[in-house]
Order: C-alpha cells, then sequence, then structure tokens
C-alpha cells in the first residue's frame, strides 16, 4: 500500500533553491573581497619595514573570471610600483626586492638568508578568521538577496 506524505514547508524551501541559484554575483564579489581584506591587513602589519614602501605596496585585486558566481581576489604587490620594486645590484643583476623578503636570497658568500614569508603567514596565520568572515558576508548577501527575490513575487 502505498503512503502519502507531505513536509510541511516543501514548497517554500523549493522556491528559496530555485532563487538561491539566481542569487548575484555581488554576493560572491563582497564574500571573497571581505575575506580578502583580512589577508591585506594582516599582510601589510607583517611586511619587514626598511621605507615602508613594500609595506604600501600590497594590494588587493581581483582576478578575472568568466565563471558566473566565482569571485577571487589576490593580495599582491602592485606591478605600478615596479620601478620602486626592481632593484639592481653593482654588477648589473636585477632582482625583484619584494620576492627576496618574501622567499629570502643567497649572498655573494653563498649563504643564505631566509625570507619574511609575510605574504604566506598573512594568509596562514588568518585562515579560520576568513573562512568564517567569508562565510558571513555571504549568509548576509544570500539572505538579502533571498528578502528581495521574495518582496518582488508579492
Amino acid at each position: 500500500m502505498a503512503r502519502k506524505s507531505e513536509i510541511v514547508g516543501m514548497k517554500e524551501l523549493e522556491r528559496a533553491f530555485r532563487e538561491l541559484g539566481k542569487v548575484p554575483q555581488t554576493v560572491a564579489t563582497k564574500s571573497a573581497r571581505a575575506g580578502g581584506r583580512i589577508v591585506l591587513k594582516a599582510a601589510r602589519a607583517n611586511a619587514p619595514v626598511d621605507t615602508g614602501e613594500l609595506r604600501d605596496g600590497i594590494i588587493l585585486k581581483r582576478e578575472r573570471t568568466r565563471v558566473k558566481g566565482k569571485a577571487v581576489y589576490d593580495v599582491m604587490m602592485d606591478p605600478a610600483k615596479n620601478d620602486v620594486f626592481v632593484k639592481t645590484t653593482k654588477d648589473g643583476k636585477r632582482y625583484y626586492y619584494p620576492a627576496s623578503q618574501e622567499y629570502g636570497f643567497l649572498t655573494r658568500d653563498g649563504g643564505y638568508i631566509p625570507g619574511y614569508r609575510f605574504l604566506r603567514r598573512a594568509i596562514d596565520e588568518n585562515a579560520n578568521q576568513i573562512e568564517r568572515r567569508v562565510l558571513e558576508v555571504a549568509g548576509k548577501e544570500v539572505d538579502k538577496a533571498l528578502r528581495k527575490g521574495q518582496t518582488k513575487g508579492r
């Protein structure tokens, strides 16, 4: 014998999931930017300070993507400041100063000076906080979008 059952609120849940599929790109953008800001702030705080150029040259830049619902932000060195960051040794060799500070470098005598890893530590030390912030902002934005969508139909 077939049993018929009904889940209370199922139609509303199905409607909410359909609306969730229509959530605007701004949800992904705002939540990714919120997580990126945490990394940016930590990277600037961790950056070695000699003249301050290195710290001030760290920027947050959005990657281009063709995938709807995806947003990625890079914490990177500002390409506009390459004239400041590209250094030249006495024998004419060029090197990128931020990379030498991040990863380390070899000295003339063959010794190794370890890098500060300020960009890597900015992500590693704040991973849980970044995740929580991204989910928090995404949740708020999805709720806002769903409320906006429900009021349109009335």
